[in-house]
């Protein structure tokens, strides 16, 4: 059935699109103006230990090209390269690519999918050598108001330990096998807004369709199918308000392995271990038993971190199908050019954006719960929006379990 809707979508978005009425374009939707920065920061992190780390970014340094990375120094050994808006065809064909390499990587695993789990059940689940690489072709039509792109990207790594949320260890795996995961997604954008980075009125709809296929003999098979829907609505020259629906879910076309025994021994650990307490043994099972889940059900993502559900911690809330919607209040404070070079930053500002928002969300592995316990996250941010392209955030978002701020490049709600 997701075949069919994509190919519907595909089919059916020029027609559409000569039919409706839709705002004109504000300004050129190709950015030129150079900029760049450089942002030190030291980190902490659980279980992984302190360090540096640098960031840095150059727009548009050739033509529309863009250039961003990262080297992480310390406890944390890595390096990133992001290039984007490189042009193969000018203003139709463009080309991205990304890589990632980190010597240890550490996610938090909760203990129970969907929304059941308390804030403080989860494990540090530590990797090693996480590797993750890839590239995204689009094709853009009229102005960008429609686009259709294609992905594949590959992730690489070993089970490294398990550790307490304060970064203890728990159990290290020995002799870990190498894991593997490979995404594929074709998908497409109507976007009939007054601009397509910085949107004041109009919608926007993307239909995207995801491949997992499986890379190792015990994998998973499963598919996913996003649709991102929102309307931009605009009171005055000043202000927007923007409404969202984001819904996931994913069909399984071959379970993977699903024997606890069988996952242990490939990621290296031995839940039964007598060197563990009772409680040890439980925490130990949970993380196996969430990659069960996974390989019976597949996973859609999650809801919880820099754009959905911003209150609660990236990969809080995990499972096979999702639901979440929005709203945001923009109020554009000061929409004046002022060009800044400093030691570390130059460009030019366009806006200054102060943001108000409320979301709900859920996730399940049971599409029939998923309207059962919903979570909310409201908050408030401020964005500065340049000339050469970017958008930087930060929000202060409080739901039921406290409160997270996050700083990031690019508007929330976003698909990629």
């Amino acid at each position: 059935m997701s075949r069919y809707l994509i190919l519907i979508m595909l089919l059916v978005s020029s027609q559409v699109l000569a039919e409706l009425t839709f705002p004109e374009r504000r300004k050129p939707q190709y950015f030129t103006d150079p900029g760049y920065y450089v942002l030190p920061s030291l980190y902490s992190i659980p279980g992984l230990g302190d360090g540096l780390i640098v960031v840095g970014a150059s727009t548009n340094y050739h033509g529309y090209s863009d250039l961003y990375g990262f080297a992480a120094t310390g406890d944390l050994v890595g390096l990133g390269l992001f290039s984007t808006e490189n042009h193969l065809i000018e203003k139709q064909l463009i080309i991205d690519f990304a890589v990632q390499d980190f010597n240890k990587a550490s996610i938090q695993r909760f203990k129970d999918r969907g929304m059941s789990s308390g804030a403080n059940d989860y494990v540090l689940a530590e990797l090693d050598n996480a590797l993750f690489y890839g590239s995204r072709l689009t094709y853009t039509l009229f102005e960008r108001r429609l686009e259709f792109y294609g992905m594949v990207f590959d992730n690489e790594s070993k089970a490294g330990a398990i550790r307490n949320p304060d970064g203890s260890l728990l159990q290290s795996a020995s002799h870990a096998e190498l894991n593997k995961s490979r995404s594929m997604t074709i998908g497409s954008r109507l976007d009939l807004t007054d601009d397509y980075s910085d949107p004041r009125q109009g919608f926007r709809l993307e239909l995207s369709f995801w491949h997992s296929p499986p890379r190792e003999v015990n994998a998973v098979d499963f598919n996913i199918i996003d649709l991102n829907l929102t309307q931009y609505i605009a009171f005055s020259k000043n202000d927007t308000l923007v409404l969202n629906y984001f819904q996931a879910d994913s069909q399984v076309n071959r379970q993977g392995e699903t024997d606890p025994g069988v996952i242990q021994a490939s990621q290296g650990y031995d839940c039964s271990s007598p060197l563990l307490t009772a409680e040890q043994q439980q925490d130990c099972n949970s993380y196996i038993n969430s990659t069960v889940a996974h390989n019976t059900y597949g996973s859609v993502g999650a809801l919880g971190g820099l754009s959905r559900l911003r209150s609660y911690p990236g990969g809080r809330f995990e499972g096979s199908h999702a639901r979440f919607y929005g709203l945001e209040y923009r109020w554009n404070i000061n929409d004046d050019d002022k060009a800044f070079d400093f030691v570390i930053a130059k460009d030019i500002r366009t806006l200054m954006q102060l943001a108000l928002f409320y979301e709900r969300g859920a996730i399940s592995d049971d599409e029939t719960q998923l309207w059962d316990k919903m979570v909310y996250s409201a908050g408030l941010g401020f964005r500065m929006v340049t000339s050469s392209g970017l958008v930087f955030r930060a929000d202060l978002a409080s739901g039921d379990e406290g409160y997270e701020v996050s700083v990031i490049v690019g508007y929330p709600w976003e698909v990629f």
